[in-house]
C-alpha cells in the first residue's frame, strides 16, 4: 500500500477529503521541514526493513555448521547492524521531531486563525453564539486536532514504505509463503471502517457536550452572586454532572472504538502467521529462515495496525477541524469596503438617512431620518426595546443599516475603514467591562502608549483619581476579573476614564451613570459637560435627570423617532417625554 492509494482508499476520501486538504494547506509555509521530516521517516523505514537481510545472513553465519562464524564475519554483521540501528534511530527522531513541529505549528496556526476571525466577526454573532462554545471550539477542539495531526503526519510518512518494503522482501523471500500469511490482510480494512464511523459521530458528541460543559461553568461563575442568592448551588451542580456524564459516554465511545482496533489487527495478524507456519513446515523451510521471514510479516503488519489508528485519528480530528472550520466559514458581515478610505478631516455633521434596520427578519428601526450637528449633545430615551441602543451601535458599524445610509460629512461611514471610523468615537456601556489588569491599563487600553500624566488626567476629568489614590498600589492595582474587586460606581467612572483618554469626537453614553450613586453621578455629569464643547455625544437614559441639559431630546417607540426637541419643549406636549418625566418625578 503506497502513500498514494493510502490517500485515495475510499474510507479516507468518506472523511471529508476537504477538510484535510484545508488542514494541508496551513503547512505550506513549512514545507521545508515536512519534506525533511518525510526523508527521514524514509530513512527510518529503509533502515528499519534493511535490518531483515542482516538478520537474516547473520542467523545463517550463526547457525550453519558449515561454514563457522569468523571475526571478520561478525565484524561486518554486527558493524551493519549498529550502523543500520543508528539510522533508524536518527530516522526516528527526526521524522517524529519535524513532523509533529509542523502538526503542531499547524494547530496553532489555525488557533490564531480562528481567534482572528472571532475579532473580525460582528457583535450581531456573538449575540447569537454561546461564548463556552467559541472557547471550546477555539481551545479545546483545537487540542484534540492538534494530538491527531502529530500523529498522523507522523505515521502517514513512514508506515507505507515499512509496509510496502517489508511486503517486497516477503514476497521476494518467498512468494507463496508471503501470499499465505497476508490471506487475512484485506480483512484488518474491516475495523477501521466500522470503527472509524463511530469514532467520528461520537468524537463530534463529545466536544459538543464539552461545549456544553464550558458554557455551564462560565455561566455558574459569572452569575455566582444570582446563583448563591436564590440557593441554587445544587441545581448547577446537578447540570454540570448531567453534562459531564454525557460527556464522559460520548468520550469512551471513542476510546472504546480506538482500543478495540489493535486487538483485532493483531489477532487476523496472528492468524496469518499461524497458517504461514504450518504452511513452512509442509515446505521443510529451515527454522531460521523462518523467524527471518516472519519478522518481515510482523513488520508488515505493524504499519496496518499504525494506519488503523492513523484512520480513527483522521477521524476524530476531522470532527474537531469541521467544528472550527464552521467559525472560520462564518462569514464577515461588518468589513472595510472594497477602496475604504482613512476618515481623517474633523467631523461636521451626522446625517441617518432614512435608515432601517432588522435583526435576522425582525425590524428594530423604521426610516430613522435625523440630522446631528457638530458639538451636539443629543439624548435617546424611550420603553426598552424602542431601538435606542441599536441606534448608537449602528454609528461605530458594530452593525450595519439594512436599509438607507449614516454619512459623516456626507460620506457613508461604510465607505470609510473600521478602524479610523471607530477612533473617532468614544463608547461607555452600561455593561462595564474591565480587565484583569491594572487600574492604569485599564484606563488606557484604548490607547496603550499614553502616559501616566495622561492617563490620571482622565481619571480626574471621570473624578475616578479619589478612589484611585486610596487603592493599595494606586493605579498600578489590579482591578481583578471583570473589575470585581471594585464597586459598580468605580467600575463606570475607569470605564468613562477610558474613553475620554483617547479624546474621541463622537462620545457615546449608553447608561453610561446607571451604576452611580446620587454624588458620583453628579460628579460624571460636570465631567460629561466639560467634555461636549467640540465633541458630539449620544446619550441614552432612562434617568431623566441625567439628560436635561442636552440640546435635543429624542423620544423612540417601536424603532421610530415620535417625539424631539428640548427638555422644556417635550414637557409643553402631552406625550411620552412628559409621562416618563411625571412618572419619575411626580410624588
Amino acid at each position: 500500500m503506497t502513500l498514494s492509494s493510502f490517500m485515495q482508499n475510499r474510507w479516507f476520501q468518506r472523511i471529508g477529503r476537504s477538510t484535510y486538504m484545508r488542514l494541508i494547506r496551513y503547512a505550506r509555509p513549512y514545507l521545508g521541514r515536512l519534506i525533511t521530516g518525510a526523508i527521514c521517516g524514509v530513512l527510518f523505514a529503509g533502515s528499519t526493513v534493511g535490518l531483515l537481510p542482516v538478520i537474516q545472513e547473520m542467523l545463517g553465519r550463526f547457525f550453519d555448521t558449515g561454514e563457522p562464524l569468523t571475526h571478520r564475519v561478525a565484524l561486518i554483521i554486527g558493524g551493519l547492524l549498529v550502523v543500520l540501528v543508528i539510522l533508524r534511530g536518527l530516522g526516528q527522531f527526526l521524522n517524529s521531531y519535524l513532523i509533529q513541529w509542523v502538526g503542531n505549528r499547524v494547530v496553532m496556526d489555525l488557533r490564531v486563525a480562528t481567534f482572528r476571525h472571532l475579532q473580525d466577526l460582528p457583535v450581531g454573532y456573538f449575540n447569537t453564539t454561546e461564548t463556552g462554545e467559541m472557547i471550546s471550539r477555539t481551545v479545546n477542539d483545537s487540542m484534540m486536532l492538534e494530538r491527531a495531526v502529530s500523529t498522523v503526519l507522523t505515521d502517514i510518512v513512514r508506515q507505507p514504505i515499512v509496509l510496502v518494503g517489508a511486503a517486497v522482501y516477503a514476497v521476494t523471500r518467498n512468494w507463496r509463503l508471503a501470499v499465505v500469511a497476508l490471506v487475512a490482510f484485506p480483512l484488518c480494512i474491516v475495523p477501521m471502517v466500522v470503527f472509524g464511523r463511530r469514532v467520528r459521530k461520537a468524537s463530534r458528541q463529545s466536544q459538543e457536550w464539552l461545549s456544553e460543559i464550558v458554557t455551564i461553568m462560565q455561566e455558574s461563575i459569572r452569575g455566582v452572586r444570582i446563583v448563591k442568592a436564590f440557593c441554587m448551588e445544587q441545581r448547577e451542580e446537578d447540570r454540570f454532572a448531567h453534562a459531564c456524564r454525557i460527556f464522559f459516554g460520548r468520550a469512551m465511545r471513542v476510546v472504546r472504538a480506538k482500543a478495540i482496533i489493535e486487538p483485532v489487527v493483531v489477532l487476523m495478524g496472528g492468524a496469518g502467521i499461524v497458517l504461514a507456519l504450518f504452511y513452512a513446515v509442509s515446505l521443510g523451510m529451515a527454522w531460521n529462515e523462518f523467524i527471518v521471514m516472519a519478522l518481515a510479516l510482523f513488520l508488515l503488519y505493524e504499519p496496518v495496525k499504525k494506519l488503523s489508528k492513523i484512520h480513527l485519528s483522521v477521524e476524530q480530528s476531522s470532527a474537531a477541524a469541521d467544528r472550527i472550520f464552521e467559525i472560520l466559514d462564518t462569514p464577515v458581515l461588518v468589513a472595510d469596503r472594497v477602496g475604504a478610505k482613512e476618515l481623517v478631516a474633523p467631523i461636521r455633521e451626522i446625517h441617518f438617512s432614512h435608515i432601517d434596520f432588522a435583526y435576522q427578519d425582525e425590524p428594530v428601526l423604521r426610516d430613522i431620518d435625523l440630522t446631528v450637528k457638530a458639538g451636539e449633545r443629543i439624548a435617546l430615551v424611550g420603553g426598552s426595546g424602542a431601538g435606542k441602543t441599536t441606534l448608537v451601535n449602528l454609528l461605530p458599524r458594530f452593525f450595519d443599516v439594512t436599509h438607507g445610509q449614516i454619512l459623516l460629512n456626507g460620506v457613508d461611514i461604510r465607505d470609510y475603514t473600521l478602524r479610523s471610523l471607530r477612533l473617532k468615537m468614544g463608547v461607555v456601556t452600561q455593561d462595564t467591562f474591565l480587565f484583569n489588569d491594572t487600574i492604569a491599563a485599564n484606563i488606557a487600553y484604548g490607547c496603550p502608549t499614553a502616559s501616566r500624566e495622561a492617563i490620571e488626567r482622565a481619571a480626574k476629568q471621570a473624578y475616578a483619581d479619589e478612589f484611585v489614590e486610596q487603592l493599595p498600589q494606586g493605579y498600578d492595582t489590579v482591578a481583578g476579573e471583570l473589575g470585581m474587586l471594585l464597586s459598580g460606581g468605580q467600575r463606570q467612572r475607569l470605564a468613562i476614564a477610558r474613553a475620554m483618554l483617547n479624546d474621541p469626537e463622537i462620545l457615546i453614553l449608553d447608561e453610561a451613570t446607571s451604576a452611580l450613586d446620587t454624588e458620583s453621578e453628579r460628579m460624571v455629569q460636570k465631567a460629561i459637560d466639560q467634555l461636549v464643547e467640540g465633541r458630539t455625544v449620544f446619550a441614552i437614559a432612562h434617568r431623566l435627570s441625567t439628560i436635561m441639559n442636552c440640546d435635543r431630546i429624542l423620544v423612540l417607540e417601536q424603532g421610530r423617532i415620535v417625539e424631539s426637541g428640548t427638555h422644556g419643549d417635550l414637557l409643553t406636549q402631552s406625550g411620552i417625554y412628559r409621562r416618563l418625566h411625571d412618572m419619575q418625578f411626580t410624588p
